[in-house]
């Protein structure tokens, strides 16, 4: 049997857009993105401040009305935190109420945050460790597997705002630097240094916003990009608009009404662990009793899973568990690594015993690998017991 062919017809719906604001200090960023939240076209806006410290101040700008996120700086809880404004707006959108507005001050500071941990992730490796301890102001490699996983921590982010059921602001910093090569030298132009603007993020976040808008100090704003067929920027010719405002932008310039919806963006995988997850809501969850039965349900013949993708799905659920059965500590005593809450689900199972699971498990039951037998000297070769007599003699 052949398989299904899968289409729709287009819509034809401008889109909810995801905004950047970038540029200089001082430049009104932040402010544009507070103002916004003063409009009676708009829902409820969140508001998510990473190391900027203006969400407080800002509410005292007339008309302001939005709710800060109270995050303990983790990226666990922020993404959380993400997840939670992304399902009520969600919500909001299917009751017919004004479109909810996510506001993520700044994208520069949770790139910079991810990239702290990618270094000192650095700095634990064996090869890195051993240098440090010869030398403590010894430069470290920074493998490409770590910046791997600090990209794909910041695609987890984009990818909801991408997706957001309403309008995303992201503010981040941007200014002009000097163009570099690929061999880190200056470029030049006759003997003169180029130039180039810089934004002070994950170097793919233009190319993923829908919308990108420059502000510098003593200038007009300029729209940059925008991916829309309202409002068409000419190659290289960005469009100044000196009476700017996220409102005018959103609902004039770009056309977003009622009746505009999130973009249709599947996430991109390789495998189908992170379709599973989604399908079932493992990440939602916090039922252990019905965590264990998907645990299970996992290796079922209908998935259609491979056994590497069941591995990655029980690991996904086993984190998953850890965190519900022991909750990350108080700020004061610092975040719980995810190395430390699989360490605590083995150390768990140890004291549980270590049977293996009957051919048709209980639900409630987990499976528990074997502690490898000791060594006997019964199971030695013959030249390795006689040695093993030997030495023990000579004690």
């Amino acid at each position: 049997m052949g398989i299904k062919l899968k289409t729709r017809k287009p819509t034809g719906i401008v889109p909810w857009p995801l905004i950047l604001l970038e540029g200089e200090e001082g430049a009104g960023k932040t402010y544009s993105a507070a103002e916004f939240s003063a409009s009676d076209r708009i829902g409820q806006m969140y508001w998510v401040d990473l190391a900027e410290g203006s969400a407080d101040e800002y509410a005292a700008i007339p008309g302001a009305d939005y709710e800060i996120i109270d995050h303990d700086g983790s990226y666990r809880d922020i993404l959380e935190q993400i997840r939670a404004v992304h399902a009520e707006a969600r919500r909001a959108a299917a009751a017919g109420e004004p479109p909810v507005v996510l506001t993520i001050d700044s994208g520069s500071s949770l790139w910079r945050m991810l990239k702290s941990w990618t270094h000192e992730r650095a700095r634990r490796g064996k090869s890195n460790a051993q240098r440090l301890q010869d030398d403590p102001d010894a430069a470290i490699d920074v493998g490409m597997n770590l910046w791997n996983d600090a990209t794909e921590r910041w695609l987890e982010v984009v990818h909801l705002l991408q997706t957001f059921p309403g309008i995303a602001i992201i503010t981040a910093r941007g200014k002009q630097i000097t163009a570099i090569d690929d061999n880190g030298k200056p470029v030049q132009d006759r003997g003169r240094v180029l130039k180039e603007w810089k934004v002070q993020a994950q170097k793919d976040l233009a190319f993923d916003c829908s919308v990108w808008v420059r502000m510098r100090r003593g200038r007009a704003p300029q729209v940059v990009k925008a991916r829309s067929l309202q409002l068409r920027i000419e190659d290289g010719k960005p469009l100044t608009l000196p009476d700017f405002s996220v409102e005018d932008l959103v609902f004039n310039r770009l056309g977003c009404s009622v009746e505009s919806q999130p973009r249709q963006m599947p996430a991109l995988v390789g495998d189908r662990v992170q379709a599973w997850l989604d399908e079932h809501d493992v990440l939602e969850l916090r039922d252990v009793e019905r965590l264990r039965e998907l645990w299970w349900d996992a290796a079922g013949d209908e998935t259609g899973l491979t056994r590497a993708e069941v591995v990655s799905i029980r690991a996904a659920i086993e984190r998953k568990v850890a965190e519900i059965e022991n909750p990350p500590a108080e700020m004061g005593e610092g975040p719980v690594s995810d190395a430390d809450r699989l360490r605590a689900v083995v150390e768990r199972r140890a004291e549980e015993g270590d049977d293996e699971p009957d051919d048709d498990p209980e639900p409630d039951k987990r499976p528990v690998r074997k502690a490898p037998a000791k060594r006997t000297a019964a199971k030695r070769s013959p030249a390795k017991r006689a040695t093993a007599k030997t030495t023990a003699a000579r004690r």
